[in-house]
Formats: structure tokens, sequence, C-alpha cells
């Protein structure tokens, strides 16, 4: 049976893992790991957990590295076969696990999977962060089965069918660990925000795939670390930048190709004299 852990990146989130992490502990799924990677905290998590969950895994960093470096830093931390990427906010439901590794357990060649995604104040409603699988357009605007722009759909059963996706949602994304290194992990230049959607395209390009699969369903609260606004606006056009500068090839991608190279060669015209303060060189760390 393939080994797994539900890991949990925390920063100042308490109140969150008091909430939610019961339900994670009720996983049902044989020998599953629960680990939370503390991002440089200060509300005390790291000694609430140890004194109210000493079953719990807990790994310190003593600095904020954000999403990206600081699952890049735990990840290295944990042996398994699977990784689950699971936001603080989000409740999961019983028996949320095994349809997603039952499907990837049977095709060697899906490297990440992602369940449905319900909104937690809304459940009967998608929730912005993933939705039931993810795409991106051609001018590079990330969208979601049950959600474009703004808007999420009802859940009505409408996208109740695997298949494959653009982007797995990092709010609960499991991945293969082998994958996840092969690769060289997130970009630990975007902080936070869209380094999920730049991951899946890297490993589409290495010749994987990533795979929705509604079987399994959790709720999310969302903007549980960084409030709506402000910052998050910031970081996600910076970082929709940043990925459609350093891209790699997509020659699977058909349609959307032509697309890409167009914008690609604009933004590489104007990259360096209009917007220095937002992109670095172009091109990807090797």
């Amino acid at each position: 049976m393939a080994s797994i852990a539900i890991v949990i990146l925390n920063y100042n989130g308490k109140h969150h893992l008091a909430r939610f992490l019961p339900s994670v502990l009720q996983t049902t799924y044989p020998g599953a790991q629960v680990v939370v990677a503390d991002n440089g905290s200060t509300d005390g998590s790291v000694a609430w957990l140890e004194s109210n969950y000493p079953q719990v895994d807990v790994l310190v960093h003593p600095t904020n590295e954000g999403f990206a470096g600081g699952y890049n830093w735990a990840l290295h931390l944990v042996e398994t076969d699977y990784y689950v990427l699971l936001n603080s906010d989000v409740e999961v439901t019983p028996g949320w696990i095994e349809p997603i590794l039952a499907v990837m357990e049977s095709d060697s060649g899906i490297a990440a999977c992602q369940p449905k995604i319900l909104s937690h104040s809304q459940p009967d409603y998608f929730e912005y962060a993933g939705a039931a699988g993810g795409w991106i357009d051609t001018w590079g605007y990330p969208l979601s089965r049950g959600r474009v722009f703004d808007v999420c759909e009802k859940d009505q059963g409408q996208y109740d069918h695997p298949l494959p996706i653009f982007w797995a949602s990092g709010a609960a994304l499991f991945i293969r660990a082998q994958c996840f290194h092969a690769v060289k992990g997130f970009d630990a230049r975007f902080f936070a925000h869209q380094e999920e959607i730049d991951l899946c395209w890297r490993l589409q390009s290495a010749g994987y795939r990533i795979l929705s699969c509604p079987a399994s369903v959790v709720y999310h609260v969302g903007a549980g670390t960084l409030p709506r606004g402000g910052k998050k606006v910031y970081l996600n056009f910076r970082n929709n930048l940043r990925m459609l500068c350093t891209c790699p090839k997509a020659d699977w991608c058909g349609p959307c190709l032509c697309g890409w190279a167009w914008m690609r060669s604009r933004l590489g015209k104007v990259c360096s004299p209009v917007i220095p303060l937002f992109l670095p060189p172009l091109s990807r760390p090797t």
C-alpha cells in the first residue's frame, strides 16, 4: 500500500488548526501521516500543537517563506510516496483520500490530482480556489470548472466526472513525491499564489498529467492566511506575469500555444524597461 503524508503549512493559523485539524485526524487511510509545517508563526501554534496533538508531526521553520518556499523546505524533510498539500482552513470528509489514490495508483503518468473543492460557508457552491479543477485561457488567466472570474457555480453534479485538467489547486493538492522533487518543487520566487499552476505546467511539460477527482470532496474557507485584496492581488498579478515569461515549452498545448508565443514575444520586448520591479530576468533557474 502506498504511503501518504498530509502536510499542512501553517502561518499564524492556530484558530484554523483548532477548527479543522480534527477532521484531518479522522482520515481513514491506513498509516496516513499528518504533518504541520510551521512557517515562522508568532501566535503560539507550535506550543498549542505539541500540547493538544502530540500525534501530529510538527516541523518548525524560523521565518515565513511563503507557500512556495515553505513547502519546498518542509517536503524535503518528509519521506513518503505521496504528499497531500492541505491548507489549514480546509475541512475534509470521510474517505477523501482513497478515491484519489486509487486513480493515481492505477496510472503512473498522473503526477498530481485534486478533489472537488466546495465553499465552507456555502456548501452547495464551488469554492474559488480550484473548484472542480483548474484551466488557463489563451491569455494566461486562470479559471476553474465551477468558477470563472469571481463567479462560483452551484454544485449540481455537473462536474462529477474525473478528467485531465491544466492545474490542481494548492488548497488540497495530491502529488507524487518523486514527481515533485524531479521538477525541483515550487519556484520559491512566487512566495504565494499561482505557484501550483506553474508547478503543474512544468509537470505536464515533463510528460505527466494532472487530474481532477470529484469523488473526493473537501470544504475550503479561503483567504485563511492572506486576506483578500492588497498583497494578495499584487502577488496574483505579479506571479501570473512571471509564469508567462518563464513558462516551459508547451507543444501539447495546441490552440493556446500561438497565444502564449505572442504574449511571451510581446512581454519579452518590454519586460526590462517597463516592469523591472515585477519580474526577474526572463529565465527559469536550473
